[in-house]
């Protein structure tokens, strides 16, 4: 038994822990969870708890339905919105089919062989995500058909318009209790709209710290009276949440590959970084799909407020791509924040596709181009809709081969089936706009 074991198995005794969640996500990336006794523990670690697979969305067909879940002790934390006594806490899985071997559907497994494949080429990847969301007063809706905003504070206001500031200290206390690091928390700039940025680690930790991130937002918010949504779009009359990725590689000495004090330009990006930008826009069309993965995703792209021109730049926020300017002479702030993504994709599946992307780019040495720092500098535009991202993810190759044929086969089957529907309803707009006068 390893040293993690241990003291998760000592940690359960002395905290009075009575259940055990095992957390592990969906192909979509909705969490999914199963309450483990105490006394399984010993077990779980040695040989796993069997689960239905077939139950879950997009693992595999009924004809695949025996699964394994290994709870990774490194990952136990106890729940601090449960009560104290008869405790719960909570680690994430390992999925491995029953001849012991990693079933390579599981969203942890398509970003770990995307964090091989960097190792392999001499890199660790580093990400440090904002992530944005709404609060609303409760679940329904106002008279005006839409949800009803809590307060109408703007960025980074701090009066009595931002009634939220307990719900965010709250946030980022309960993170803290579970062992994620914050970094800051702010108003964002739509009213009710706020965001919490945690500091980088590396891709596994950080998307395991961004679903719990989720699940710690809407638990917090309940206890508030009130209820959070990740919906990149929930208005349209505010601006969309996205999940901003800041984004470096480390090579095996532990220096920051983006970093060269010697480039001939202000932002001192070594040739890595360069060609790990034109990766990541490359491949952009192709991977927004996962990025942005709903039909309501492409109503926030469409927002004047959103970056959607293919293209990269230190002072432009109509790029997908920016290079912060803060500390620029300073190697660990040296990176790139890729802006497009938002907060209801899978952050396993966007960080395995975008790294894959970015590691194509320095693979083939491709160029990104000229910075931009004006409006959109003739660059390309990102997928104006879920339909037109199904057909350039579908066509990826480069996608099939980083999540894996049967994945890529469900993204497709699942995302036309929610065009097509989306495409045969009838809208208030459209009742609004045509009914008297047609």
């Amino acid at each position: 038994m390893t040293p993690d074991q241990e003291y998760v198995l000592k940690t359960v005794k002395s905290r009075d822990v009575h259940f055990v969640r095992f957390w592990f996500t969906d192909v979509l990336g909705r969490m999914k969870s199963f309450a483990v006794s105490p006394n399984e523990l010993v077990h779980a670690f040695e040989e796993g708890i069997g689960f239905d697979g077939s139950s879950v969305d997009g693992f595999a067909g009924s004809q695949v339905c025996d699964m394994l879940a290994f709870p990774e002790a490194a990952t136990f934390q106890v729940l601090p919105w449960r009560p104290d006594s008869d405790a719960v806490a909570r680690m994430f899985c390992t999925i491995k089919t029953p001849q012991g071997e990693l079933f390579e559907s599981d969203p942890r497994r398509i970003l770990a062989r995307a964090m091989d494949r960097a190792a392999q080429a001499g890199y660790e990847f580093n990400l440090g995500p904002e992530v944005e969301y709404f609060y609303f007063r409760d679940s329904g809706v106002g008279p005006d058909g839409k949800p009803v905003l809590l307060d109408k504070g703007g960025y980074f206001d701090l009066t009595s318009l931002d009634s939220a500031s307990d719900l965010r200290r709250d946030t980022v206390l309960t993170l803290e209790k579970m062992g994620i690091p914050v970094e800051y928390s702010h108003h964002e700039s739509g009213p009710s709209q706020h965001e919490v940025d945690l500091r980088f680690s590396d891709a596994m930790s950080m998307a395991d710290a961004v679903m719990t991130y989720k699940m710690v937002v809407k638990e917090v918010a309940a206890s508030h009276g009130v209820f959070a949504s990740f919906m990149p779009m929930p208005r349209s009359d505010t601006p969309g949440s996205g999940m901003h990725l800041h984004m470096s590689l480390f090579d095996e000495e532990g220096r920051n590959a983006f970093f060269d004090p010697a480039a001939a330009d202000a932002m001192y990006l070594s040739d890595v970084a360069r060609h790990f930008i034109a990766g990541v826009l490359h491949f952009a069309p192709e991977y927004c799909l996962i990025t942005n993965q709903f039909v309501n995703s492409y109503k926030r792209l469409a927002h004047p407020s959103t970056p959607h021109f293919v293209g990269w730049g230190q002072t432009s926020r109509s790029t997908i791509v920016r290079v912060p300017g803060h500390k620029p002479t300073k190697e660990l702030g040296c990176r790139i924040v890729l802006r497009s993504p938002d907060p209801a994709c899978n952050p396993y599946l966007a960080c395995a596709a975008v790294l894959s992307a970015g590691l194509e780019g320095i693979k083939q040495q491709m160029d990104p181009g000229e910075p931009c720092d004006g409006d959109a500098c003739g660059f390309s535009l990102l997928p104006e809709t879920l339909g037109e991202a199904l057909g350039l993810f579908e066509s990826s190759e480069l996608m099939r081969d980083v999540l894996g044929a049967h994945v890529h086969r469900y993204l497709i089957e699942q995302k036309r089936a929610e065009w097509r529907e989306f495409l045969a309803g009838v809208t208030d707009w459209e009742i609004e706009r045509y009914l008297e006068v047609l």
